[in-house]
């Protein structure tokens, strides 16, 4: 399945990472209660149309690692072409704070 977002919505792939304690024990994504905050950009939107009707791209484009507000995008759980359950986050333009390089 494909999604397309409209507007100025990103559709984000949260990035998983695993925490190393100073004691250098790995903690494992499962055991972390904190929402990841970086992403991959799987697609985006044609943009924002503003006042005098002209269309104003959105600045991250497929592929860029983005860094994005904890609590800001909206949670997606869909199912691949394998049947595997993927989680994908949806995020406005102005919820993503910083493309990392």
């Amino acid at each position: 399945m494909k999604i397309t977002p409209l507007s100025d919505f990103v559709l984000i792939e949260p990035l998983k990472e695993e925490k190393t304690t100073a004691s250098g024990i790995i903690i494992p994504e499962t055991a972390q209660e904190d929402r990841p905050q970086k992403g991959r950009v799987v697609a985006v939107g044609p943009g924002k149309i503003n006042d005098k009707g002209e269309k104003i791209a959105t600045p991250v484009s497929a592929g860029n690692i983005v860094l994005f507000k904890k609590y800001g995008p909206d949670e997606i759980k869909m199912k691949d072409e394998s049947g595997k359950e993927v989680e994908y986050l949806i995020a406005r333009e102005e919820e993503i704070l910083a493309i990392i390089e």
